[in-house]
């Protein structure tokens, strides 16, 4: 039922809207044409932002190169960091590795005293 509903209020509607259009167009078609060099939202607000005192000198260059110094730096402080990350990770595992062989000649000498008690 409300199915049946929303579907006569959409075509009522597309009927007026149709009905609308067909009684305007003769009227609009007998308006001149104008030639109408219109600016874009964008260029007026540029135009807005460019009026204001502290923007005038704005260059848009200055303002690329400082924000490409600034992620250049970001990156490089990134990179010293994973660098020391990288330095540390191989420092334990070179402990860890030293300290497993330690281990592994310990262990061998106590298998080989078992070994030797087990022939006696």
């Amino acid at each position: 039922m409300t199915e049946l509903i929303a579907i006569i209020i959409l075509t009522v509607s597309l009927l007026g809207i149709a009905i609308i259009l067909f009684r305007k167009i003769p009227i609009l078609s007998t308006l001149p044409e104008f030639n109408i060099q219109s600016e874009t939202a964008t260029s007026k607000l540029k135009k807005r932002i460019r009026d204001i005192k502290p923007l005038k000198d704005f260059s848009y260059e200055v303002f690329l190169q400082r924000m490409l110094t600034k992620v250049r730096i970001l990156s490089l402080r990134t990179d010293k960091k994973t660098f020391v990350w990288l330095q540390k990770l191989r420092e334990n595992a070179q402990k860890k590795k030293i300290s497993e062989n330690d281990n592994y000649w310990q262990e061998v000498r106590k298998s080989t005293k078992e070994s030797d008690e087990d022939f006696i």
